[in-house]
């Protein structure tokens, strides 16, 4: 590995965060709090760390696939260390692994937190309305940067990184298939990212409009399009009774679960691009069942056939498909079959090439069209069945990606339940919090529903859970393919 090259783009990324610091700093400054000590001790780390790295690794080479690989897996690690910081140093989050799983948490897009109305922790006794408004900022500015990737990030903004940079995109952008828009990387990065800036912008024009307070609607912004779903509020979007407000979060969940690509396309000038593409169809159907099926269990059960159950119903629906984890009602008292399908979803995540998480519809259909095309082949054994999604002809080597994929993200999924469960954990709440990390949804089921929070859970599960939220994120194989011995040779 051209360890050279890795070390020089990672000092380069750390001191970019630290730059990004001075936000939430300014923001302590101007609102009188008492921990810009901390803010700015954290800059000076970051800046002590990248500089000298920086200087004596400047002369950097030509990035291989096995550098990107190492290069994208380092770089999330390195933006959740120096992401934690702020929270451990101004004494927000006083104990550092707490502040390692919010800022994992946060950088992945996942979304759970240790903070939260059961929250037993001195400092923290009221939740995340008595966090300071540089650490709120502070939290959904990370997940914002980690929703389109810090690689992506990096490559659009240092053209240090335009050598190489193929490698990079392909082991950071999420889905089947890495779709470029530009022949050159470093503008698909600069165009996805502008798209990106865009919707955040008009989201929170339109939150601050319907008469969410602006600071507010900054940082639902900041972690509505990412997927990522860190609010300001105790009690999630349920904290705001304006329908209004609830049906602009679900319509910027939804373009978030989109493939990004399609987006540019259609304001590129191509209109139909999303209604003419297949996934993006399975994405809505989707979408309409479950929230056909949870609106008919929930009216029936409390015989109160409202809007606001509908309401409930597409927001939820939205909310866990995507992996964003809102909450505008405790779905745990919802009927088990509502649950239960809840669950599933989380599993599903929305398009690939979007911001969210879990396996992505693209693989499920891929997944279901194998199936079929196997059971004809039973019948047909010398037929040659070309396998297509869409009017998309599907190679060998990404079904086989897939399968793989599938079988390994399953094996995590009950690794990690099982040894939650070791905890002494019921089962309810290892399945839900191991399918929540690994699918990158945050909330979950038992005791990590989206009215409580991870604080009780011991440090060995926060660290193997957040370990999981990075496996998520990367789509497995860029961290998994680092501990392979093919890796290593």
């Amino acid at each position: 590995m051209n360890i050279k090259t890795i070390l020089n783009i990672l000092a380069a990324l750390l001191g970019i965060v630290g730059i990004s610091m001075l936000i939430p700093t300014l923001i302590a400054y101007f609102n009188s709090e008492p921990n810009i000590r901390g803010y700015v001790l954290s800059i000076v780390i970051c800046f002590s760390l990248s500089i000298p790295i920086w200087l004596i690794t400047r002369k950097s080479k030509k990035l291989t696939s096995k550098d990107g690989f190492a290069l994208v897996t380092f770089a999330w690690l390195i933006v959740a260390f120096a992401g934690s910081l702020p929270f451990y140093l101004t004494e927000s989050i006083p104990n550092f692994t707490d502040a390692w799983f919010e800022s994992m948490s946060g950088v992945t897009t996942t979304g759970a937190t240790i903070i939260g109305n059961t929250q037993t922790l001195p400092n923290l006794l009221n939740g995340i309305e008595s966090l300071p408004k540089g650490i709120l900022f502070w939290r959904s500015f990370l997940q914002w940067i980690g929703g389109m990737g810090i690689i992506l990030f990096t490559i659009a903004i240092l053209p240090l990184l335009g050598v190489g940079g193929v490698q990079l995109f392909k082991a950071e952008v999420p889905g089947p298939v890495a779709d470029k828009i530009r022949p050159r990387v470093k503008e698909t990065a600069k165009v996805l990212w502008l798209v990106y800036i865009g919707f955040t912008a008009i989201q929170t024009l339109l939150l601050g409009l319907a008469g969410m307070p602006w600071f507010d609607a900054v940082c639902h912004a900041f972690t509505t399009m990412p997927t990522g779903g860190f609010s300001t509020q105790n009690d999630s979007i349920a904290a705001y009774s304006s329908p209004a407000i609830q049906y602009i979060i679900i319509l910027f969940m939804f373009l978030a679960g989109i493939n990004f690509t399609l987006h540019f396309r259609a304001l590129a000038g191509n209109l139909k691009s999303h209604i003419m593409d297949y996934e993006f169809k399975i994405y809505l159907i989707l979408i309409f069942i479950a929230t056909l099926f949870i609106f008919l269990n929930i009216s029936s059960s409390g015989d109160n056939w409202s809007h606001d159950s509908f309401l409930k119903s597409l927001f939820q629906s939205i909310a866990i498909m995507t992996g964003t984890g809102y909450a505008n009602a405790d779905y745990e008292l919802w009927p088990f079959f509502s649950q239960l399908l809840l669950f599933f979803l989380m599993f599903f995540g929305a398009m690939g090439g979007s911001t969210s998480g879990g396996l992505k519809i693209a693989r499920i259909i891929l997944l279901f069209k194998y199936a079929g095309t196997e059971t004809r082949r039973m019948l047909h054994s010398r037929a040659i069945i070309p396998l297509k999604i869409g009017q998309r002809s599907i190679g060998d080597d990404i079904v086989r990606n897939t399968l793989g994929f599938f079988l390994i993200y399953l094996s995590i999924f009950v690794l990690t339940a099982l040894v939650l469960a070791s905890f002494n954990l019921d089962l309810i709440s290892a399945l839900g919090a191991s399918a929540s990390a690994i699918g990158n949804v945050g909330p979950a089921f038992g005791a990590f529903g989206p009215t409580d929070s991870y604080a009780l859970l011991p440090s060995a599960g926060k660290w193997l859970l957040s370990f999981c939220m990075l496996l998520g994120r990367l789509e497995i194989f860029t961290v998994m393919v680092l501990f392979s011995r093919t890796f290593r040779e």
